[in-house]
């Protein structure tokens, strides 16, 4: 699904969900970031295979559809952190019972092999 189309008042509000956390890393970086506030470095390092060109662009994209808040300290070396936002919150609790569903899937994969 194209980002555009997401935002589409026509379209699905699940789809327009979905293509909010579409991608590898975004639920992921939720589900790190419902812990509080994380520099890069630190989400690369609980998120291994992470590169740092697609970790900021994860981020990028997650700051423009108002779910991080990136915040840059004036201190030499420059600091940087991503918390999530209200809006952010909002989403992790709506996925926690999806998330539930998901372990329960895997507890009956696991069960029936």
């Amino acid at each position: 699904m194209t980002r555009s189309r997401a935002q589409d008042p026509d379209v699905c509000g699940v789809t327009a969900a979905i293509a909010v956390i579409d991608g590898k890393w975004k639920t992921a970086l939720l589900w790190v970031l419902e812990s509080g506030p994380h520099r890069p470095g630190e989400l690369r390092r609980q998120l291994p295979g992470l590169s740092e060109k697609v970790l900021t662009q994860t981020l990028r994209e997650m700051e423009g559809d108002g779910l991080v808040h990136r915040e840059v300290y004036d201190v030499r070396p420059l600091k940087t952190e991503y918390s999530l936002t209200p809006f952010g919150r909002d989403l992790s609790e709506a996925l926690a019972p999806l998330s539930d569903w998901g372990h329960r899937r895997l507890e009956r994969l696991a069960a029936a092999s």
